[in-house]
């Protein structure tokens, strides 16, 4: 675990945290700007579809997913790192490359949704939702999928990247990348547009989520996790319909 692609990854995930508080610095903080300059601080705090456009949303979605899902795949690298020792020819940049571009697309389809519906006055300016209906809409069909047959049979490859990584090994880096990264997708999209209801630059939001998604990737304890968060879920979609909606 001490070799140097693995230093690089946690490096890279570290600073994918930093960036995003960077993002989400609070007003007291951006005082810096008079070190700084205030447009530099200003640049990297506003991430709202008007002022920074797409690119910009696509940028701070794909660091989200970098620093919220590369941590909830750990076991799954290590396994395919230890299983890479033993065979020529492995690449694991490789299947990191493979995994990241998955959620690289889902960054890009994120992004997507939060400018149409902030052009719709669904959500604000920092992509927190200011429709009831969107938030009970957004918490059941998450609530609901945590009980799906699709998360369940994702979460069970999570659950066992051994047997995950035997079954196609022979694909190469590349290809397992591509597969690890769309069953962890089907694990983990709709715990990932709740931050339209936590709020798209709110990091404790982004912490919990992150925390949320390991347990469930746990063999063990994911078990314990899965349901009783959906039954959650769909309360709180229920309390927000009966009191906004």
């Amino acid at each position: 675990m001490t070799a140097p692609h693995w230093l690089a990854l946690f490096a890279a995930i570290l600073s994918a945290w930093v960036a995003l508080y960077l993002m989400a610095v609070p007003a007291e903080v951006r005082a810096l700007g008079a070190v700084y300059g205030e447009d530099f601080w200003r640049s990297l705090c506003t991430v709202t579809p008007d002022a920074a456009g797409l690119m910009k949303m696509v940028a701070m979605w794909a660091l989200m997913s970098a620093a919220m899902m590369a941590p909830t795949a750990l076991p799954a690298f290590s396994t395919y790192d230890d299983l890479s020792h033993a065979a020529h020819g492995t690449r694991f940049g490789h299947l990191l490359a493979g995994y990241l571009t998955v959620w690289l697309g889902f960054s890009v389809l994120a992004a997507l949704a939060q400018m149409g519906l902030y052009r719709i006055e669904a959500v604000n300016g920092l992509g927190e939702s200011v429709s009831g209906a969107l938030t009970a809409g957004l918490l059941t069909v998450a609530g609901l999928y945590q009980f799906s047959s699709i998360k369940e049979a994702c979460l069970s490859k999570c659950r066992h990247p051994l047997t995950f990584f035997i079954q196609h090994w022979e694909e190469g880096p590349w290809r397992n990348g591509l597969r690890l990264g769309l069953v962890c997708l089907g694990c983990c999209w709709a715990l990932m547009l709740l931050a339209f209801v936590g709020g798209v630059m709110n990091l404790a939001f982004m912490g919990l989520a992150t925390l949320l998604m390991i347990f469930e990737k746990l063999p063990d304890l994911g078990r314990l996790v899965t349901r009783p968060l959906g039954v959650a879920l769909l309360v709180g979609a229920a309390w927000v319909a009966f009191t906004t909606v």
